[in-house]
């Protein structure tokens, strides 16, 4: 539960699950375990994979066909199209490094050039499946510092 205005607590969501689908589960879970995450053995199945990214943030890796059992809507091909970039941050330059050099030796693609405002740098991707991950990472004490315009 997250303070209001008031600083009571309000009736409002504090997990976030992005929810994925896959060509592939097991070639998902395989890729993203290369990368250090771990995975909800409670919400794993032949469907479907849970994997942790926070205590608060999951990305649920859905097999296309159970995804589909969520929408009337079609479902966008992420090699083709993009309707979401997942953002994580890192807790440094290194690990952004770190992370996105870790995707690339397992199967990932380079989604765009790095970018380095100063205050803020990321690297970005495209898993196995298309869909585009951003890992950045900020320095908080330096925002508006040197930011673009200031």
């Amino acid at each position: 539960m997250a303070p209001g205005k008031d600083g009571k607590r309000q009736d409002v969501p504090t997990k976030i699950f992005v929810n994925l689908p896959v060509k592939d589960l097991g070639r998902s879970v395989e890729f993203f375990t290369k990368l250090g995450f771990k995975f909800d053995p409670r919400f794993t199945d032949k469907n479907a994979t849970c994997m942790i990214v926070g205590s608060d943030i999951f990305v649920m890796l859905l097999a296309k066909g159970f995804f589909k059992t969520f929408t009337k809507k079609e479902i966008s091909d992420a090699a083709k199209s993009t309707e979401v970039i997942v953002a994580l941050s890192a807790p440094g330059r290194d690990a952004v490094d770190a992370l996105v050099d870790r995707a690339l030796s397992a199967g990932a693609k380079i989604s765009n050039q790095p970018t380095d405002q100063g205050w803020m740098y990321g690297r970005s991707f495209q898993d196995p499946d298309g869909h585009l991950w951003e890992i950045f990472y900020m320095d908080e004490g330096a925002i508006g510092k040197n930011a673009a315009g200031a």
